[in-house]
């Protein structure tokens, strides 16, 4: 599994990946830094990437668009820094490999993980 991390997240997470075995790249690294939502998804499908961001717009676009990919991971935590959740983002990540690489929506807070499989109802 590869990970794009979003520009709404800290360059830091890579770090925490790497250190868990997990290829990651920060938005900042391969895009402009104003890139829009939907610039940094078409990147993410066209490289296979995972999506790792603290927004809910990803998963919007993914109901609206009825996307199969990229999944995205979101986390809804109060502190998003990797030091705080980092550990139980690794180890959601690492039970829910399967469905991320097939195509789904993880959300990770401070006590739970949600697992939806793309493609997600949306208003048609």
């Amino acid at each position: 599994m590869k990970l794009l991390v979003d520009m709404n997240l800290s360059p830091r997470w890579v770090d925490v990946f790497a250190g868990a075995g997990i290829h990651a790249v920060h938005w900042s690294t391969v895009g402009a830094k104003d890139a829009s939502d939907a610039e940094i998804m078409a990147h993410a499908l066209a490289s296979d990437y995972v999506v790792l961001t603290h927004d809910l717009d990803l998963s919007a676009i993914l109901a609206a668009t009825h996307g199969e990919k990229p999944s995205v991971v979101q986390v809804r935590a109060h502190d998003i820094s990797p030091d705080v959740i980092g550990r139980r983002v690794v180890a959601a990540l690492r039970q829910a490999e399967a469905e991320l690489l097939a195509g789904a929506v993880l959300t990770i807070d401070t006590t739970r993980e949600r697992l939806r499989l793309l493609p997600l109802p949306g208003r048609r």
